[in-house]
């Protein structure tokens, strides 16, 4: 019973869960992706070049009848396009953490001690 139990610790631990969401959400954001690959940017760039091949889609170009390129060079342009897609959502965290940096902290509270001195300053100069 204590592995099992260990194993629930572990599995609802939040860097896994967190873990797991990441993935889902990157499978989602990887279908956008290929979608908007063979639905939007295909037709609009690289239409005349699929039309002089006679194709529909990037993915049906191939050489010797076998190697297909097109999957590959579709495979290329999603990782371009995910890897910048990164790039500029971390940009945007690493400029905001910039941001709460830069705000200087209030400085400490006096202590105790610094208090007190101050207390015994201000009673000298008042004598």
């Amino acid at each position: 019973m204590g592995m099992i139990s260990e194993f629930k610790a572990f599995a609802m631990k939040g860097n896994v869960v967190d873990l797991a969401i990441g993935v889902v959400i990157g499978a989602a954001f990887g279908k956008i992706v290929s979608s908007f690959i063979e639905d939007v940017l295909t037709p609009l760039l690289l239409k005349p070049a699929l039309d002089a091949a006679h194709l529909s889609k990037l993915e049906e170009l191939t050489i010797f009848g076998t190697v297909k390129y097109g999957v590959f060079l579709s495979a290329v342009i999603n990782f371009l396009i995910v890897a910048f897609v990164l790039f500029l959502i971390i940009k945007g965290i690493n400029s905001s953490r910039k941001k709460e940096a830069d705000v200087p902290a209030a400085p400490p509270a006096p202590s105790n001690e610094e208090k007190l001195l101050m207390e015994i300053r201000d009673a000298l100069k008042n004598r």
